[in-house]
């Protein structure tokens, strides 16, 4: 009976022999529960199967040579002699063939599992389970948010990490630095935005959304409701001003205009959050002119630009949500009512809403859901005692309205809403495009980066509905503000009264 060589008889190589046999049948074990339900089963399975039951399984295999060289090592310096000989292999030998044929195929069994698992590996790291579920309560608030936007079937990584090995491997050691956070309680509480170590934008959303690709003009229709008992509705239809006029101008004009390849917008920011700008340049990559913008209304000097963070201009400078947008309360609760969601014949429910979700906060999404359903009852049976006896169901309809939207758009736990992510697109609760476009950028010629709001867009219609102001697209109408402030709305950014609404 052939034996294998004394040196193999060490408690290190024998418990590496059984860590990677045990390893390796938990792995065949449970890739054939995840084979038979592929539905049923926790994210944290490939989290085991792929990651780190294989860790286990090359420590078993590092141990068996590492424990075979230490026991030839103690044998030489106890002095045993041990008649050392190359083995003789001897096809003819029914034995010895058979040893080598289950030598074959146990390796080429194990690098059919290694190709395989690493392939598995490389997909469930890649995969959106792994990036929004695994670490539950620090990505809930992305997770969420990601299933209600455009990008929703997009994954993950199609914007995080991109193509290529040098991104991929970046991403993964910033992963570890992550994981460390977590496993140690040190990860930031909300996740700070934005996000630094982010790939350029033109390395990955304009894998889809290339600059060339928006010429055309788009008519989009907003809905809103006003803070008094009617819940009066007020709507606005606007024609976006994406590109140019005529789409076989290119992007010579247009808000797109900004990524134009023929030319380079650069920015200086004053702060972390990018909502204050202290100077932008623009540089027309045809001529090489370059104009340098400075805020005449907060004057930077040279030494302060010069310490400040540098930045071109692209797609996440605006989109700075494209995927996670964190809706305010306002937003939230007209989206809701206008699909149907919360009744719009419930008296006072929007000012109730807000005076709620504004002047409250919670520790909890529990606490916020029963804070919300006692203020809501509370209120009808001491203001509309009527609608409460005869309408409750309308009451409870509102009340389960409010509680999912907050759920989707507020997380106490992480500290995560809209205040601690803006979103600059446009300029109603936040500075946005005001952060530029403010009339106190000026260059050295004078010249003003302009305020106007039909550089963006046009109103073809707005009002409540049946007495619609309304014009054509070759037209535009002059902004009402839906609560009489007489001209402010003209000398003052929006965001200087929204933010402070309620």
């Amino acid at each position: 009976m052939k034996k294998l060589p004394k040196s193999f008889y060490s408690w290190t190589t024998i418990s590496g022999v059984v860590l990677a046999s045990v390893s390796f049948l938990i792995i065949l074990f449970l890739i054939l529960i995840s084979t038979i339900f592929p539905r049923g089963v926790s994210q944290y399975l490939g989290l085991f199967t792929y990651i780190i039951l294989p860790v286990f399984l090359i420590i078993g295999l590092l141990l068996i040579p590492i424990g075979t060289w230490r026991k030839f090592k103690r044998d030489k310096k106890r002095q045993v002699q041990r008649e050392l000989k190359f083995p003789k292999v001897d096809l003819n030998d029914p034995g010895q063939r058979m040893i080598v044929f289950i030598f074959l195929l146990g390796s080429a069994a194990i690098v059919l599992f290694t190709a395989l698992g690493s392939y598995e590996a490389f997909h469930y790291t890649e995969s959106n389970k792994f990036c929004g579920t695994l670490c539950h309560k620090v990505m809930s608030p992305e997770y969420t948010t990601y299933h209600q936007s455009a990008h929703a079937k997009v994954a993950c990584v199609e914007c995080h990490v991109g193509s290529g090995a040098g991104w991929y491997i970046k991403s993964k050691l910033s992963g570890l630095h992550q994981v460390y956070a977590v496993l140690t309680n040190t990860y930031p509480i909300p996740i700070a935005t934005p996000v630094y170590s982010l790939r350029p934008a033109r390395e990955t959303c304009e894998e889809c959304h290339w600059p060339e690709k928006f010429y055309n003009r788009e008519l989009i229709s907003k809905r809103y409701y006003l803070s008094d008992e009617k819940n009066t509705e007020w709507d606005i239809t606007m024609l976006m001003k994406t590109g140019p006029a005529h789409k076989a101008l290119g992007l010579m004009s247009g808000i797109h205009w900004h990524v134009n390849p023929e030319v380079k917008i650069e920015y200086v920011s004053a702060n972390f959050k990018r909502d204050t700008i202290a100077l932008v340049k623009y540089t027309n990559l045809k001529t090489g002119k370059v104009f340098t913008y400075r805020d005449t209304a907060n004057v930077y000097t040279n030494t302060q630009i010069d310490t400040l963070e540098h930045r071109v201009m692209d797609c996440i400078d605006c989109h700075n949500r494209p995927s996670h947008d964190f809706k305010s309360p306002i937003r939230f609760f007209d989206e809701a009512m206008s699909a149907g969601k919360i009744p719009k014949n419930l008296p006072d429910v929007k000012m109730e809403a807000m005076d709620i979700l504004y002047n409250n906060s919670f520790p909890t999404p529990d606490s916020a859901n029963r804070f919300i359903r006692s203020k809501f009852t509370d209120y009808y049976q001491s203001m509309y005692p009527e609608i409460y006896d005869s309408s409750k169901a309308l009451i409870d309809k509102a009340i389960e309205g409010v509680q999912t939207a907050y759920k989707q758009n507020i997380f106490p736990e992480m500290k995560a809403q809209w205040s601690s992510h803006l979103n600059y697109v446009g300029h109603l609760e936040t500075n946005g495009c005001f952060r530029c476009h403010n009339n106190s950028f000026v260059d050295e010629e004078g010249d003003v980066i302009s305020r106007d709001c039909n550089l963006c867009h046009e109103i073809i219609r707005q009002g409540i509905p049946g007495k619609m102001e309304t014009t054509n697209i070759k037209s535009s109408l002059e902004f009402k503000h839906p609560v009489d402030i007489g001209g402010e709305w003209k000398n003052l950014a929006c965001v200087t009264c929204h933010k402070n609404l309620f």
